[in-house]
């Protein structure tokens, strides 16, 4: 991989040829690039990495969201809010801890959404990440959680609304 001088990175002709290993028939050869264009650093890579999400296989959904999280832009922002969606809970697991890397407020009505998935580590993370984005709004979605069934899912509720009155005063 070539190193661009301005800071971006692989250069955006290695980008290229990166990608092109999200078409590859074998899924760890898919994988692997998912990774790799993340590792990158470059921007360049979001549109691919977002092209990946509608991989058929998890674990390539699961590495590009990965990906995505690890370039931590908010560019990357709608791609992640659409991966909140999918199927597997690994995904939306991942999607969520990418956009609490990113902080985008923008999200957060997004990620409120899945306070009510069915799964607790996925509920779990999105109280983790509308903590960590702060936004106000979020406040009423936390207290409703007051009545979750699992007490660690209560308790990071009220963490989270501590946290964003705390950035809010």
């Amino acid at each position: 991989m070539s190193i661009d001088p301005a800071g971006q990175g692989a250069l955006p002709g290695d980008i290229g040829s990166i990608a092109t290993g999200l078409q590859a028939s074998s899924i760890r050869k898919r994988r692997e690039a998912a990774a790799d264009l993340g590792r990158t650093g470059n921007l360049l890579a979001i549109p691919h990495l977002a092209a990946a999400l509608s991989d058929p296989h998890p674990g390539v959904r699961c590495d590009s969201v990965q990906a995505l999280g690890r370039l931590a832009d908010s560019s990357a922002v709608p791609a992640l809010v659409r991966a909140l969606d999918d199927a597997e809970p690994e995904v939306r697991a991942a999607a969520l801890a990418a956009l609490g890397k990113i902080r985008d407020p923008g999200s957060a009505p997004a990620v409120a959404r899945l306070l009510q998935d069915r799964e607790y580590q996925v509920r779990l993370g999105a109280i983790v990440v509308l903590g960590r984005v702060g936004d106000l709004r979020s406040v009423a979605s936390l207290e409703r959680m007051a009545g979750d069934p699992f007490s660690e899912i209560r308790e990071a509720a009220e963490a989270a609304i501590i946290q964003i009155r705390k950035r809010r005063h």
